[in-house]
């Protein structure tokens, strides 16, 4: 069997199978390492997935590939501890994080540098619409919170927990069993989506928003907005939109994450100097889609 030195080094050049090959080899110690802090159950279980997943995004900053054993550990541990204080305020992805490894801005660069996404998103495509699109927001977007994941899907926090719980024990194993695969290449899927969503802005920036979104969007698209408020076709979005350049308001693209049934565009909004107040700092279009459409929009405003 090969060290776990040489297992590291593959996996960050992109050797799926050799971190398939790593996890499942110190998938005891972790599991060790979440029963002494949780006790046994699924909450140990749930640390050892999310540890896995945390593996998998990380595993390119691991300076020292022969301490793979008690990196994995300390990863575990970190999530074990995470699972003891949910309720906190503060997004869990840092706490699982926090005084291990620098936190990284964007997750979805740090998929791509490693060349695992392809992989990780091919595990996603397998789980229900449901859990994908509650793994998507908590791990691919700045919608880590539990409130704020279940404002977004319109469901109860409970539910949120449910099914992250579940996801997670789903794609830790769909990562493994997927490992050797052929991958479709999302980043192409990405870029192209970026390229869309960047050019909707400029469309509607150049007043021609109505247009922009008839090549994107159903006719009856639902949308689902903060508050409560639900509106059926494209005319609502177009006068919103209109309305908000109308006073000076802006939306700047800071993020996208497409996969094949759910596409997810992160905005700055950017607010006139006469009136800095006038909207949110920002807001997040979660939208569904349907033979290439989108047919379902919920729309998210980041707190002040």
């Amino acid at each position: 069997m090969p060290p776990d030195a040489d297992l590291v080094r593959e996996a960050q050049l992109g050797d799926v199978s050799a971190l398939g090959l790593l996890l499942a080899r110190h998938r005891a110690g972790m599991y060790g390492v979440a029963l002494s802090l949780l006790g046994a159950g699924p909450d140990a279980e749930d640390a050892v997935q999310e540890a896995s997943l945390v593996a998998v995004r990380r595993i390119g900053d691991l300076r020292d590939p022969a301490a793979a054993g008690p990196w994995l550990r300390a990863v575990v541990r970190n999530a074990s501890r995470a699972q003891l204080r949910r309720e906190a305020a503060r997004p869990v992805r840092d706490d699982v994080l926090q005084g291990l490894l620098p936190v990284e801005p964007d997750l979805a660069e740090v998929l791509e540098r490693q060349a695992l996404r392809d992989w990780v998103w091919h595990a996603l495509d397998g789980l229900t619409p449901p859990l994908r699109l509650v793994t998507v927001l908590r791990h691919f977007t700045g919608l880590t919170r539990y409130e704020a994941i279940a404002e977004v899907c319109a469901i109860p926090v409970g539910t949120v927990r449910s099914r992250l719980s579940q996801a997670r024990a789903k794609l830790a194993e769909a990562l493994l069993a997927t490992a050797d695969a052929a991958h479709a290449d999302t980043r192409l899927r990405t870029a192209a989506r970026r390229s869309e969503a960047e050019e909707v802005f400029r469309a509607a920036e150049a007043g021609s928003f109505g247009e922009a979104l008839a090549a994107l969007y159903a006719p009856a698209v639902e949308s689902f907005w903060p508050g409560g408020a639900r509106h059926r076709g494209r005319r609502h979005l177009v006068d919103v939109m209109e309305s908000d350049l109308a006073v000076g308001v802006r939306q700047r693209l800071t993020g996208v994450v497409a996969g094949p049934d759910v596409l997810v565009w992160e905005c700055d909004l950017v607010n006139p100097p006469e009136d800095p107040e006038h909207c949110p700092p920002g807001v997040v279009w979660v939208q569904s889609l349907a033979r290439g459409r989108v047919h379902e929009l919920r729309l998210y405003h980041h707190p002040r």
